[in-house]
C-alpha cells in the first residue's frame, strides 16, 4: 500500500507574499501600538494602530494628502515627504500615544529609505519609538541637499534634460533649484500646528 504525505496550504496572504506571519506575531505579541508605514510609488500612507482581540483599531492615519493641504509641491514620495509626513503625523498625536513600535510589513529595509525617513519625522515630533540610530537618513538628504545639487548641475549641463526630469516639479511651482528652502518652510508650518 502506498503512502501519502500530507500536504498543507498555506494562508493565502502567506502564498501571495503579503504577510509574514512569524514576523506579525513577533510584533503583536508586545500588545504595543504599532506604528505601520506603508509605502507606494507616488505616496506615503502612515497609520497607529492598536491590537484588539477583534481585529486591529485604527488610533490616527495620514498620507501625503496631508502634506498637499499644508502647500507641499513636491513629490509626495520621495524622502523628504516621507519624513515630513512622519513629523506631521508626530505632532498630532504625540499626547495621546507617547510610544509605538515600527511595523514595517514585508517591504525589504535599507539604510536611510523612506521608511526609516519617516521614522526619523516621528521622532523629531517626540514619539518614543524603539530604534537603531545607524538607520535613519542624513540631514541633508532629509533636506533634499541631493535634488538641488542635482537640478543645479542639470541646469548647467543639459537645459532639455532639466525640463524632462523635473517636470512635475515645475508644473508644480517648485524650483528644484530651491527645493530644501521649500523643505524648511513646510517643516516651520507642521511645527506651528
Amino acid at each position: 500500500m502506498k503512502s501519502y504525505k500530507k500536504k498543507t496550504v498555506a494562508f493565502r496572504r502567506k502564498r501571495e507574499g503579503k504577510t509574514n506571519y512569524h514576523k506579525k506575531l513577533k510584533t503583536l505579541s508586545g500588545r504595543k501600538i504599532r506604528l505601520v508605514v506603508r509605502p507606494s510609488l507616488k505616496g506615503l500612507t502612515i497609520q497607529l494602530i492598536s491590537f484588539q482581540s477583534g481585529g486591529d483599531k485604527v488610533i490616527y492615519g495620514i498620507d501625503v494628502s496631508a502634506l498637499k493641504k499644508l502647500g507641499w509641491k513636491g513629490n509626495g514620495g520621495n524622502v523628504s515627504a516621507a519624513y515630513l509626513l512622519g513629523y506631521l503625523l508626530g505632532k498630532k498625536i504625540v499626547k495621546k500615544v507617547p510610544e509605538a513600535i515600527l511595523d514595517t510589513g514585508i517591504f525589504s529595509l535599507t539604510k536611510g529609505n523612506r521608511i526609516y525617513a519617516c521614522l526619523k519625522g516621528v521622532l523629531d515630533a517626540g514619539l518614543n519609538v524603539p530604534h537603531s540610530i545607524e538607520i535613519l537618513p542624513p540631514e541633508d538628504r532629509l533636506s533634499g541637499k541631493h535634488i538641488e545639487e542635482y537640478a543645479n548641475k542639470l541646469k548647467t549641463e543639459d537645459a532639455q534634460k532639466f525640463e524632462k526630469v523635473f517636470a512635475l516639479y515645475i508644473k508644480g511651482g517648485l524650483d528644484p533649484a530651491h527645493f530644501s528652502k521649500h523643505f524648511k518652510e513646510i517643516k516651520e508650518k507642521i511645527a506651528k500646528l
